[in-house]
């Protein structure tokens, strides 16, 4: 099977993908990927949507939405960054925001004069440091090869970073086994104890919610929709009756059911 992931070879993305596909194609953007799966151009796409640190992908969150897929497994990786270069002495810091960010503690304390540069990912960070030697990069240490130094390891600010992606698929491939779900709510409303509503459909069935955000939908100012992670799959009966609960309260909006997925460690 193929999958298609954020690029170039070796990043964080790269790493989850050959969890769930033997070949796996690179673009650049997460909105991209998600519409390149929804049309049925690739069987499977595997996107960040939850960093232990920085919080959620907004741009994932966007694409869920727009897009009509399916989440069939989560993949969760631990986050080791290092920083390389071809030697001790640069002026410019490249990798993707996420990973600057991660990484903030230490660059303020050991390098506080140098430029930050954010770029499309770490792997791309890494070949700006392969072009020119005022460059670095904030990558996995793998990342550095022969030609590149590795001056310092686990340099991210908490050891318990650690990324979530989901394995996603066109709709009709869809299931409702596994441990965890998630839903997307667009209630095409607004007044008080809307929120409340939708998530006390979940605790009185004793269900656990994982995740809850919330994201413009575009439309007009105020108006929100919600992305749910809970901690049962939509086989179980309670799920289901949850779901339909939320679905009748956004009656006048839609709910999409992503699917019920497991979670895969990858080291």
């Amino acid at each position: 099977m193929e999958a298609i992931t954020l690029g170039p070879a070796g990043t964080y993305s790269h790493r989850a993908a050959r969890s769930v596909a033997d070949e796996v194609t690179f673009s650049e953007s997460v909105t991209t990927i998600v519409e390149a799966v929804a049309n049925g151009e690739y069987r499977r796409g595997v996107v960040p949507i939850e960093n232990s640190i920085e919080g959620s992908v907004t741009e994932t969150l966007d694409a869920l939405a727009n897009y009509d897929v399916g989440v069939v497994e989560e993949v969760v990786t631990p986050i080791r960054h290092a920083l390389i270069a071809q030697s001790e002495e640069f002026d410019v810091v490249a990798s993707h925001s996420q990973a600057l960010a991660q990484c903030r503690s230490f660059l303020e304390a050991e390098y506080p004069d140098v430029t930050l540069e954010a770029v499309a990912s770490t792997a791309r960070g890494v070949e700006h440091a392969r072009e020119d030697p005022s460059v670095a990069a904030i990558a996995h240490p793998d990342n550095a090869g022969d030609d590149l130094r590795v001056l310092a390891e686990d340099i991210q600010d908490r050891d318990s970073n650690a990324t979530r992606f989901f394995a996603i698929s066109p709709a009709d491939e869809r299931s409702d086994a596994g441990g965890k779900s998630t839903i997307i709510v667009n209630p095409n409303a607004n007044y008080p104890g809307l929120l409340l509503e939708l998530l006390e459909a979940f605790a009185d069935r004793d269900i656990n919610l994982s995740r809850v955000e919330s994201r413009p939908t575009g439309d007009r100012l105020g108006d929100y929709l919600f992305h749910i992670d809970f901690e049962a799959g939509l086989y179980e009966r309670p799920a289901r009756e949850a779901v339909e609960e939320v679905e009748a309260i956004a009656a006048d909006g839609w709910v999409r059911r992503l699917g019920s997925y497991d979670t895969r460690h990858v080291v």
